[in-house]
């Protein structure tokens, strides 16, 4: 019996090394874990493709799809050296780490998102103590009733990213995952708000 399982046990390794031979991926990947940056970036240009659109069926939002999409390349070259190729191919196994990481990545800012609600529902928002942080902000000698009427003047969309900025103290992350939008929107929103403010205010002084 044990001479049996000696030679099962042969058998399934030369399987294994087969199945290796076969994936031409896998020894890029093999030469990656020990520390070959060339192969590493061969293996991205073949995998790159596969695993951004596994990230972004999940994660939808296209900025945060390259940002997973890289945390999941410097995971496979953290991990290249524990590749089993038994276990299945290096697609395969790449896909696999793509998807767990975008469900990580949901699910990390569907909790931020409820944490901010639960701030913000705890907080009254009044214009004028948004017009003292907003005067801070822009360094300005003026009264808060002024910079008040001017945020009467901005788009809603500008005076809610504005007020949940410099009121709420929250980051441009923190502000787009509570309005379910890109940090890049928030910053232009941001952006755009406090040029229409000093212009409001210039025009007014």
């Amino acid at each position: 019996m044990g001479v049996l399982r000696l030679a099962r046990q042969r058998d399934d390794r030369a399987v294994e090394r087969r199945a290796v031979d076969r994936d031409p991926l896998a020894e890029l990947l093999e030469r990656a874990g020990r520390g070959d940056q060339r192969a590493f970036a061969d293996l991205y240009d073949a995998l790159a493709g596969l695993v951004h659109g596994v990230v972004v069926k999940v994660v939808r939002d296209p900025s945060q799809s390259d940002e997973v999409t890289q945390e999941v390349f410097v995971e496979l070259w953290r991990l290249a050296a524990r590749y089993d190729g038994g276990r299945g191919s290096v697609r395969a196994w790449a896909a696999t780490v793509a998807h767990r990481r975008a469900i990580d990545r949901v699910r990390s800012e569907q909790s931020s998102r409820d944490r901010a609600e639960r701030e913000v529902s705890n907080i009254s928002i009044e214009h004028d103590e948004v017009a003292d942080e907003v005067v801070v902000e822009m360094g300005i000698a003026s009264d808060r009733a002024r910079v008040a009427r001017a945020l009467e003047r901005l788009t809603p969309l500008q005076r809610e990213a504005i007020e949940l900025a410099y009121y709420g103290g929250h980051t441009y992350r923190e502000v787009a995952v509570l309005l379910d939008v890109a940090e890049g929107t928030v910053k232009t929103r941001i952006r755009d708000g406090m040029i229409r403010l000093r212009d409001e205010l210039g025009e007014a002084s």
